[in-house]
């Protein structure tokens, strides 16, 4: 039975298996989470900092360059970023079932999170999280990120087009000043009652 258990809690992809997260991952955040427009409704409040950050080519910001090909380079910036405020360990990396949506591994068991969202978590890391969805409408990265030890939380919410982000002092500096990424970061403090990116709306 043990075996059979350990068997359904994997699924294999890239010629090795994956672990499947269940609800004791995703504990932290489920029960310090709240509905409304504050950084709380995605990131509960236990960082020391906190940021929205808006998708390319969305909210008052004209692409650059074709929109793949931003979306690519806002990719890369991201994952370079948050793999640099860690040591290397397993991320795990969440997929929200919106019915349009790649969630990597269809068949697998769902966690529930926020508004009775369903998710595919996967147990994985940057290298995953940058290819495994690379052909959903220019938007590749994980709708939730957070490494093992729980050291930062990446979470774009179901029709929302920034992503929440809480973490470290260091982290969101990063964000603020990435050259990548420069305009679309929001620094929002818990006090802020609508953390909504200027020029975007929340549903």
């Amino acid at each position: 039975m043990a075996v059979d258990r350990e068997r359904e809690n994997r699924r294999f992809k890239d010629g090795r298996d994956w672990r499947l997260g269940s609800e004791a991952e995703i504990h932290w955040i489920k029960g310090k989470t709240e509905g409304g427009v504050r950084i709380t409704s995605a990131i509960p409040p236990v960082f020391d900092a906190y940021a929205t950050l808006e998708l390319p080519g969305t909210g008052d910001h004209e692409p650059t360059m074709p929109l793949p090909e931003e979306r690519s380079r806002h990719d890369r910036a991201v994952l370079a970023i948050l793999g640099g405020q860690i040591a290397p360990q397993p991320w795990w990396l969440g997929y929200l079932e919106t019915g349009s949506s790649d969630i990597i591994f269809a068949d697998s068991p769902k966690v529930t999170l926020y508004a009775g969202w369903d998710y595919v978590l996967v147990e994985a890391g940057p290298e995953q999280a940058a290819t495994w969805r690379e052909d959903d409408w220019g938007e590749d990265l994980p709708d939730l990120m957070f490494p093992a030890d729980r050291s930062w939380l990446f979470s774009t919410l179901w029709d929302d087009d920034w992503t929440c982000i809480g973490g470290s002092r260091a982290l969101v500096d990063a964000l603020v000043v990435s050259h990548e990424l420069q305009g679309r970061v929001h620094e929002v403090d818990l006090s802020t009652k609508d953390a909504t990116p200027p020029g975007h709306v929340a549903y």
